[in-house]
């Protein structure tokens, strides 16, 4: 094609042609076409057709220094020079595993993987050798990536979620074979009486409970303190792991969102913004329970590789990255988030909508109903509220010129400034204002 005639339009005709839906990631697609990018710097991208937009979403958070940050660029064009893979270790994955073990207390030792996904099913795989036991217990609603077991009941609703007492185990993919969801037992997040009581149920079996402490689908609010011990506890008295999810989270805190608790996780997965903007993942915990996987044990109880794990490349980016988001800058762009949020709320209050703001640290979500959620069938959207989400959406997308994520959801970066918080606020009035009559006349039927 020429390149003087590419268009969004015009390449997107040619990407169905060769991609399913005409895309890699189901995340990007927007209709009636996705935006491609023509390069993007700080917290601003262009797309092919010369529209510029601010980035609140970086990347569904993994951009916490926001695009082309200079250090990052400058360290991994040096290390790039040199190669960007080897079946060979290098000093780089041992220097960026002290500084992140540094950081949390729990992470006594680490291992690299290549996204949060692999992550999360590490973690899943190490408390099951560690324990020898084969379920797992994990939140209604909640995204913890796209492996079998944790993506049950990922998308429940009210036509499949069943009693609260005991929710349906939904497979979230056809196919998926029934011996999956058999070893998945779903809790609803934060109940502490109704999660204990299903743990119960299957003490014997379980291998670990995986908690999300801010689950960005459940509705982005935090985990309680008394939810989190309680299950510490359950876990102490029945020989299973509490592994936490951080791959959003880690953000929140210098130490991550596990720092707000007394009680430490057995295992974090990690992601996202430990990468600098490359593919990675990581999963770090208790010595004990990560040396199932220590090739030097007889027997060897998880054999764990992955040919670009601990790449130089992702690890180099990753600790420039984590080395800049030092104590100062969490806390900068945490006061700089919570600025955004009581602006957010000041457009809600002069547009008169019932809207409501969930978050935590450097990440915020919209909700369409006037009092914030504290549970995932609470803040679960009906087609009419889903509908008035997306208009809101592709106002600030198409006429503010403002990029978030697909829930409502804006995770802040490093390079944002009040500047481009002003514009976010300013954009959801207007939104907000257009959207008024909806967003009233949707509290009526809130599950239409």
């Amino acid at each position: 094609m020429n390149d003087q005639i590419k268009t969004n339009e015009s390449i997107y005709a040619d990407a169905v042609n060769v991609l399913p839906g005409g895309v890699s990631r189901n995340t990007i697609f927007h209709k009636p076409y996705p935006h491609y990018v023509a390069g993007a710097s700080g917290c601003m991208v262009t797309d092919i057709d010369g529209v510029e937009r601010v980035d609140f979403a970086n990347n569904m958070a993994s951009l916490i220094h926001g695009h082309a940050y200079p250090n990052i660029v400058e360290a991994v064009i040096e290390q790039l020079r040199k190669g960007t893979a080897y079946t060979l270790a290098t000093e780089i994955e041992v220097r960026y595993a002290q500084h992140l073990t540094s950081r949390t207390p729990s992470f006594e030792k680490i291992r690299f993987v290549n996204s949060g996904t692999e992550a999360v099913m590490s973690m899943i795989k190490t408390a099951r050798a560690f324990t020898g036991k084969s379920k797992i217990a994990r939140a209604e609603g909640s995204y913890n990536g796209s492996y079998d077991y944790v993506e049950v009941s990922q998308i429940s609703n009210p036509d499949n979620w069943g009693d609260l007492d005991s929710p349906n185990r939904n497979p979230l993919a056809y196919g998926t074979p029934q011996g999956v969801l058999d070893d998945v037992i779903i809790y609803p997040f934060n109940d502490v009486e109704r999660t204990i009581r299903l743990l119960d149920e299957n003490a014997d079996d379980i291998a670990c409970v995986l908690v999300d402490p801010i689950p960005h689908r459940v509705g982005l609010f935090e985990a309680t303190n008394e939810f989190i011990e309680a299950i510490y506890a359950w876990t102490r008295k029945h020989d299973a792991l509490m592994v936490f999810d951080e791959v959003i989270t880690y953000r929140t805190n210098y130490g991550g969102a596990q720092q707000n608790y007394r009680v430490r996780p057995d295992i974090t997965a990690l992601g996202k913004m430990i990468g600098g903007g490359f593919p990675v993942g990581a999963f770090a915990g208790r010595t004990d329970v990560m040396k199932v996987m220590d090739p030097n044990e007889s027997p060897l109880l998880l054999p764990h590789s992955g040919t670009f794990s601990a790449n130089p490349i992702t690890m180099t980016a990753g600790y420039v990255a984590m080395q800049d988001f030092d104590q100062d800058a969490v806390l900068k762009l945490n006061e700089l988030t919570a600025l955004a949020v009581a602006q957010v709320k000041e457009a809600i209050q002069i547009a008169d909508v019932p809207m409501s703001v969930s978050g935590s640290g450097s990440m915020f979500r919209l909700h369409p109903r006037t009092t914030t959620p504290k549970s995932y069938r609470k803040a679960y959207q009906g087609k009419k509220e889903k509908a008035v989400m997306v208009k809101i959406l592709d106002h600030l997308f198409y006429e503010e010129n403002i990029i978030m994520v697909n829930t409502g959801t804006a995770m802040l970066s490093t390079a944002i400034t009040g500047k481009e918080v002003d514009q976010l606020s300013q954009g959801m009035l207007n939104a907000f204002k257009l959207t008024r009559d909806e967003l009233i006349n949707v509290q009526d039927d809130p599950r239409g």
